[in-house]
């Protein structure tokens, strides 16, 4: 019953309503939209906003530990393997091309920003407090799941070749990205000035945050509509990937943070990141390193399947696993 509550509660959070809102306005074909500009404008906002967080809590503890290192690490190497996991799971079950299936990997091995700021709305609501180096996990996530689902598409497809221009496009995709950059940044800042810096831009960094995401959601409840028509040209296995393929993230995460030593807030949070698929960066990544994969499918799958199914129902049995498994503080 405790579980139970946890998603009414999160089903019934304003933020998680607004996105609902979004793909009940999609359905019904409404001219309801939020401008290109200001969609930019709420991802650059939420992005600026936890990356300053995250950087402010680390100043505040004044120590980087085995922990904090571990941490890292641990991320770093998950987000390399976990697309292995995954693209061998999409061989076993689907009829997916190899292209196809090593883009669909790369996702699921990296991070969905969105599902994450729930996520650490979701633990505020609760008032369960978390370790702002996390945020630091979150930025270097990208990269190694972008790099393997390559590594995996030219070992099984040796003859996918692209020149040399297009890899140095690529590699400026990956490292130089935006909102990778910016995150970075913020969090770096955050770290420099400390909680003196967090008192300047409270008004603007954490008053409006929880309306800004709210409308933040309903932007993203329109383009999860947008997106569901792929969906008619999908077979049960990859349907069911996306649900499972998250829950078998979770797991690795719930396991890591316990041999870790992590508390309940950040064992849910790196939980959430390691069961969350990308739909910015990757996507992004995949059009100019793989453009022979099928964008209908990958794109759907993450923001279609597994981002509803992570922000409704993963966030709180994450939360609920991490509370009887890990730690309290």
């Amino acid at each position: 019953m405790e579980f139970l509550h946890l998603i009414s509660q999160n089903i019934l959070s304003p933020a998680i309503l607004f996105f609902a809102l979004g793909i009940a306005a999609g359905f019904v074909k409404s001219d309801l939209e939020v401008p290109d500009s200001i969609s930019r404008y709420l991802s650059l906002y939420l992005m600026m906003a936890i990356g300053f967080k995250g950087g402010v809590a680390i100043a505040n503890t004044h120590d980087i530990n085995g922990e904090v290192i571990a941490a890292i690490g641990a991320g770093l190497a998950i987000g390399f393997l976990q697309p292995f996991i995954a693209y061998g799971l999409l061989r076993l079950t689907s009829k997916l091309d190899s292209p196809t299936a090593a883009a669909v990997a790369a996702h699921y091995g990296s991070i969905s920003m969105v599902t994450f700021v729930t996520a650490a709305t979701f633990l505020k609501a609760h008032e369960v407090v978390y370790a702002g180096y996390i945020v630091a996990i979150l930025a270097l996530m990208e990269a190694p799941a972008i790099l393997s689902g390559l590594f995996i598409a030219h070992r099984s497809a040796p003859q996918i070749k692209h020149a040399n221009e297009e890899k140095k496009l690529m590699s400026r995709e990956i490292f130089t990205n935006g909102a990778i950059l910016l995150l970075t940044g913020a969090f770096f800042i955050g770290w420099i000035t400390g909680q003196p810096g967090m008192d300047k831009v409270a008004g603007f960094l954490d008053a409006p945050f929880q309306g800004i995401l709210c409308l933040f959601l309903l932007d993203m409840g329109l383009l999860v509509a947008r997106n569901l028509h792929h969906l008619k040209s999908f077979t049960w296995p990859l349907a069911l990937f996306g649900i499972y393929m998250p829950l078998i993230g979770a797991g690795i995460g719930l396991f890591t943070s316990r041999m870790i030593g992590l508390d309940v807030g950040t064992g849910t949070l790196f939980t959430v990141l390691c069961a969350s698929a990308s739909y910015i960066a990757v996507p992004a990544a995949m059009r100019l390193a793989l453009p022979e994969a099928k964008a209908a499918i990958y794109v759907p799958m993450s923001l279609a399947i597994t981002f509803p199914f992570n922000v409704t129902l993963g966030i709180p049995l994450y939360f609920a696993l991490a509370s009887k498994l890990l730690i309290n503080n």
